[in-house]
């Protein structure tokens, strides 16, 4: 007979042989010695924690010729017929090659005809979520009320896909990842069972790289059986996993904590001659420091262990680094692992994270002999301070501070109008400089919303040029709040200028006045225009403005350009 992998061969036939499931297999279990099966099943949990398996043990419990029973027989011939496929009743279906509506239609139109050799006909929909919503919807009234003879067992990976019109007519059960230690007492059974001769620590290195998945486990045990000559070794186990033998990590956890480079660059090289990926190293030592810091704080939880076995030269390290070294660490192998995904040099990024770990400067930690020396020599001032005060000595900073005391500074309101900038824009304000921004305004506001600026041109809604030089313009703006927000935006005054100088050929820069204020400052500078005008020697007056001025009074004028 061909040779058949682990996990077929090895595939639970007994609820008992379900690994790590005993929420769910006692639940089962009850209800069939109690006789109260539900018609709709649904198993979900990640893949390899035995869903299909504990589907069809339940089918055979069901229909085995001794139930009610807590365990299917396996000796009937239901039990076998059902085990080796042989019995029509129970059906099991693929959702992601079958996942049409006519098939589900088929199975709605056979539903209501009477199982032929066992008791029970039980539909197994294996990814159920890989259905299409009309199969969903053809599915759900025949899975709401079936014929008392059907149960049906959706199994899913990815529950969250299933319409909760579907899951609200099941019995719903998650299947958990199962635990390393669990995975090790399974292998352990079928490798001893199997005539297999292994290190109990190649189990251990299959376990965690199998993540909960007691298939993937079985199928690492397959390869590591292959690989190996006569006893299944660590080394072979960290061949066929990938994963990084913890006498490397060691060799660079000690490297890194003694700042020696030389030595952790010579051991990284040997791992990548080896053909060890960067980027599941770094994983590997982030999980190593991530252990590491468990061990210290929490030394009683081994089984939440990742990564590393409690042998002596790692108990040795942990005792030496502090943590608050492994956070740096940490954090340091976690940004080259995301920039490693980005990259065709993923060693050159592990090489400089080795390089800056060596490299790095931890914090001084409480206790430690610097910052002790440093607590004296505050100590040390701080008394002197006192003999200084006790001899009758003046301290500048305190003798200072009541008055400072009593002129609190109050912080001013709103936007600050720099009246200066808008005094000398007005001394040299041309018409024709306004002119040439006030024709490309509107093309200057449509070019703003073209860069995703629509929020901030909004602010010039009410807002209009109105004066200019060479070099700079004075804006005016309806309120002062939109005075204030454009003024302040940086990024924004720059994009003005920037648009208008492509715009137009000449370089402005945007000073904003709220219209209240500017009134006031246009009023300042003529009143003050006037009078320098009056008192130079070689100035004329006007006589159109002298004569306006007689006939209604200074008070009623109002000079506009």
């Amino acid at each position: 007979m061909a040779y058949q992998a682990l996990y077929r061969v090895w595939r639970p036939q007994s609820f008992i042989d379900v690994v790590g499931q005993q929420h769910v297999t006692k639940t089962l279990q009850n209800a069939l010695l109690q006789q109260k099966i539900s018609h709709a099943y649904l198993f979900s949990g990640p893949r390899g924690t035995g869903k299909t398996s504990a589907a069809k043990i339940l089918a055979k419990a069901v229909n085995c010729e001794r139930s009610p029973v807590a365990e299917p027989c396996n000796e009937c011939d239901a039990c076998k017929g059902i085990t080796d496929g042989s019995i029509p009743d129970v059906i099991e279906i693929d959702a992601a090659s079958n996942n049409g509506v006519e098939e589900i239609r088929d199975i709605r139109d056979k539903v209501k005809y009477s199982p032929n050799v066992v008791d029970y006909k039980v539909y197994i929909i294996d990814e159920v979520h890989m259905l299409s919503i009309g199969a969903f919807n053809a599915l759900l009234k025949t899975l709401e009320e079936p014929p008392k003879h059907v149960i049906f067992i959706l199994a899913t990976t990815e529950p969250h896909k299933i319409p909760l019109t579907i899951i609200s007519r099941c019995q719903r059960f998650d299947f958990r990842r199962i635990t390393a230690k669990d995975i090790v007492g399974r292998m352990s059974h079928i490798a001893t069972e199997s005539g297999v001769q292994y290190e109990e620590n190649a189990m251990n290195i299959i376990a965690r790289a199998a993540e909960g998945g007691m298939r993937d486990a079985l199928s690492l045990l397959d390869q590591a059986i292959s690989f190996s000559q006569d006893q299944v070794t660590v080394d072979d186990a960290l061949t066929v996993t990938g994963a990084v033998s913890q006498d490397y990590l060691n060799r660079l956890g000690r490297a890194i904590m003694e700042r020696d480079v030389a030595t952790a660059l010579g051991a990284l090289e040997e791992l990548l001659f080896q053909g060890k990926d960067p980027a599941r190293f770094a994983e590997d030592f982030i999980l190593y420091f991530r252990d590491m810091l468990l061990h210290q704080t929490a030394p009683n939880l081994e089984e939440s262990l990742e990564r590393v076995m409690l042998d002596d030269e790692f108990k040795e390290l942990a005792g030496q680094i502090e943590p608050h070294q492994i956070y740096q660490y940490i954090d340091v192998l976690n940004q080259a692992g995301q920039e490693m995904k980005f990259t065709n040099h993923a060693r050159i990024y592990l090489e400089v994270s080795i390089v800056k770990l060596c490299q790095m400067d931890a914090p001084k930690a409480s206790g430690s002999p610097e910052v002790e020396e440093m607590m004296k020599k505050i100590g040390k001032l701080e008394r002197e301070l006192e003999q200084l005060k006790q001899n009758g000595v003046a301290i500048q900073g305190e003798t200072n501070a009541p008055q400072a005391a009593k002129k609190p500074v109050r912080a001013k309101k709103g936007f600050r109008v720099p009246a200066g900038q808008i005094q000398e824009v007005l001394k040299s304000a041309t018409k024709e400089d306004l002119n040439n921004i006030k024709s490309r305004w509107g093309d200057m506001v449509e070019t703003l919303n073209q860069r995703q600026m629509r929020s901030q041109s909004a602010l010039l809604n009410d807002a209009e040029p109105v004066a200019a030089t060479s070099g700079s313009f004075v804006l005016k703006f309806k309120y002062d709040i939109h005075c204030q927000m454009a003024m302040e935006n940086h990024a924004f005054t720059s994009a003005i200028s920037s648009i208008l100088e492509e715009l137009t050929g000449s370089s402005y820069a945007a000073i904003g006045v709220p219209e209240d204020q500017w009134t006031g400052i246009r009023e300042d500078f003529i009143r003050h225009s006037k009078s320098s005008d009056q008192e130079g020697p070689d100035k004329e007056e006007d006589s159109l403005l002298t004569e306006a001025e007689k006939l209604v009074g200074p008070d009623l004028m109002e000079v506009n350009d």
